[in-house]
């Protein structure tokens, strides 16, 4: 009879790394870390934070705040030339 107190079993019942070999083709056996799909070696919890926590941080202009206005500033800008080229076409038309 085996024990629900061996951090074993919860160990082998973990679910696994989903990173493959490139040379071999299979997946990792590791246990994925909580949270990740893949395990300790292959990136979980790797790399630096975003925004100014990163190391290559230098501007901010390449940030999601930024990128979102960019988008939200063209969108006003497309719509101006929309409602632009309607105005024209009104006008050219004759009465």
């Amino acid at each position: 009879m085996k024990s629900d107190a061996n951090p074993m079993c919860k160990a082998h019942a973990a679910p696994r790394c989903t990173a493959k070999s490139k040379r071999t083709g299979e997946r990792c056996k590791g246990p994925a870390v909580k949270g990740w799909n893949v395990c300790r070696f292959h990136g979980a919890r790797g790399g630096h934070g975003p925004g100014k926590a990163n190391p290559a941080y230098k501007h901010g202009m390449r940030t999601r705040k930024w990128q979102e206005m960019r988008k939200a500033i063209n969108d006003l800008v497309r719509m101006e030339k929309e409602i632009e080229e309607l105005i024209s076409e009104y006008a050219d038309k004759p009465a």
